[in-house]
Formats: C-alpha cells, structure tokens, sequence
C-alpha cells in the first residue's frame, strides 16, 4: 500500500468520516484510508463500487471510522447529500451516528455557503438538506435529543445556523405546525438567517470585545443583506426571507434592522428570534461563556415584551423534560 503519512498531520489533511455514511454498492468518487499503526494509509481507490463484503471486512476489523483528504471533501459532501434520506432511515444505523451524520453534513454545507452565498446550486442544496431535517426531527424528542447532544457548544456562524435550524424545526412542532410547506420554508430560512455575514468581515465577526458604535452599525445591516444575496440567487420561496430579515426584530421595536413591533412580525422571524437569541447565550464565544439551558430560558422569560410569549413558552416546554413528548 502507498500513500501514507503520519497522523501527527492527519488535521492538515485528512477528515474521518463514518463507516456507516458509505452506501452500499454505490460508486463513490473518492479515495478512502484508513488508520493503520499511526498512519493513514490508502484503503480503497476512488470509482469503486463500496461492496457489503468490504464494509463486512471493516467491521470485523472493528473499524467505524475511514478517512478522505481535504480535497475530496467536497465530493464526500455532496455524496451524503445525496443518499442522505437513505441514511436517515437506515435501520442498520444507530441514530446516534445518524445525528451525527446529519450535523455534520449540515454544518459543511453551511459553511460552503458562507464562503460563496450568490451560487444558486449551493442554496438550492440547502433546501434539499431542510427536508432531510426536517424529516429526522419529526421523529419525536429522541431525534431531537440525539442532535442536541452534538450541537456545537462554540459560536462559529455555520454551527449557530444549524443549531438555531435544529431548535425552530423543533419548537414549530412543539406548537403543532406540521404542514411540510410551512416546515420547509420556516427551515430553509432559520438555516441562512445569517448568510448576509458573509459580507462582514472576520475582524470584525471575529471581535474578541465588544463592538464600537461604527462596528455595530455594520453588524446591523446582516439580515437586510442576507435577503439581498438570496433574493439574488432567486432560489428560495420569499416567505423564508422573513426569518432572514427579521431575527434581529423585538416586539417592542427595539430590534433592527427595521424596529418594527411583535404584531408587524411574521411568525417564521418571531419563531427564529427565540432559536437564534437561545443558541447565541447557551454558546460559547471570544468574550462570553456559554449560560446553561435554564438560565438562559429564565432571562428571555423575565424580559416581557421582547418575544412572543406563546411561542416562548412552547420553546421552555420544548426544552423541558416533557418537549416534544407524544401524548398516548
């Protein structure tokens, strides 16, 4: 076997992968390796079928974890997403691994976004990948649970962006909302409610104190900007434009980027405001700690008037240890 290299380099250059992301028999365009004796050593060649005889032989070998480089991680990524819907109701798979599948597959589209958010194909991806979402965290509470526990607990803006997907999916059906349309649409937007970041720049998303005055008055015109880039790429339905646009508003107009009041809100960026507020406080960043659930839930319920006070109190019992619990 060739090309292998040492592990103390793996992080430059290879990325695990889950064994039970590989479908079986389909063709994949990427090589795998494999972690042998502290090096990572070419498994299996691109553009060869991926046998239940070879996945049998890992398994043996008590092997969960296979490798791809960098440059692959493109074609890996597009790949799951593809047989994602596959994976997901895979039996065989453990739904522990299936969670961690989806986050991770979520959060890299993300940031492929983040990186060129006008490319149409990207967003339209999106949209795909909301509908495998959604369909997992419909399972019920152990699907939610299962991605709760793997929710990054450092703030970058692609986890932010999936955790706050995660957490509005939930509460819409917390509240009952289970009509797919409504479901698609809410999700797509909770997912790119912050894509107009990307036209900020790392010094200033990247701040380890607090923002100047100037800074801040840039930081403000993201969600107007993420409306522009998708409306741009036209790819999305216009009513995921409103968790865009208004997940910075707050029912008493002090919000922005428009200061418009609860009753002016669309129930998509009501719905995100609480996600995207909850996820930013129990999240670790340069210059705040992380809070826990509940005290975080205890500060947006002592601040009247800021969110819907129905949908927050759904978003408490959502979290609670009857969330998403199915009456018999």
């Amino acid at each position: 076997m060739t090309n292998s290299v040492s592990t103390t380099k793996q992080e430059m250059f290879y990325i695990p992968i889950f064994l039970e992301s590989l479908r079986i028999d389909s063709i994949l365009n990427f090589d795998l390796y494999l972690n042998v004796s502290k090096n990572l050593i070419l498994y299996r060649s691109a553009d060869l079928p991926f046998t239940e005889e070879t996945r049998q032989k890992l398994l043996e070998n008590k092997i969960d974890r296979l490798y791809i480089t960098s440059e692959s991680k493109r074609n890996y990524q597009i790949y799951i997403e593809k047989n994602l819907s596959k994976i997901l109701l895979d039996k065989d798979i453990k739904e522990e691994k299936k969670a961690g599948i989806l986050y991770e597959t979520s959060t890299s589209l993300v940031r492929e976004i983040l990186d060129d958010p006008s490319l149409g194909e990207n967003v339209q991806r999106s949209k795909e990948l909301v509908v495998n979402t959604v369909e997992y965290i419909l399972k019920g509470r152990e699907a939610f649970l299962n991605l709760l526990k793997i929710t990054s607990v450092d703030y970058y803006t692609y986890t932010h962006s999936v955790n706050v997907c995660t957490f509005v999916i939930a509460l819409a059906q917390q509240l009952g909302f289970n009509d797919e349309q409504f479901l698609h649409e809410l999700g797509v937007g909770a997912l790119l409610h912050d894509v107009g970041k990307s036209k900020i720049s790392e010094r200033i998303l990247n701040k380890r104190t607090a923002l100047n005055p100037t800074e801040f008055e840039i930081m403000k015109k993201h969600p107007q900007w993420g409306v522009e880039i998708l409306s741009e790429s036209n790819e999305i339905e216009k009513s995921s434009y409103y968790a865009v646009l208004q997940h910075h508003e707050r029912g008493d107009g002090s919000g922005y980027p428009h200061g418009i009041t609860l009753d002016e809100m669309h129930i998509y960026g009501k719905l995100v405001a609480i996600a995207d507020v909850f996820d930013a406080m129990t999240t670790s960043r340069a210059y705040q700690g992380a809070m826990d659930t509940f005290p975080a839930l205890k500060i947006m319920l002592s601040q009247p008037g800021l969110f819907d006070e129905k949908l927050l109190s759904a978003f408490i019992e959502l979290m609670g240890p009857k969330g998403l619990v199915k009456e018999k």
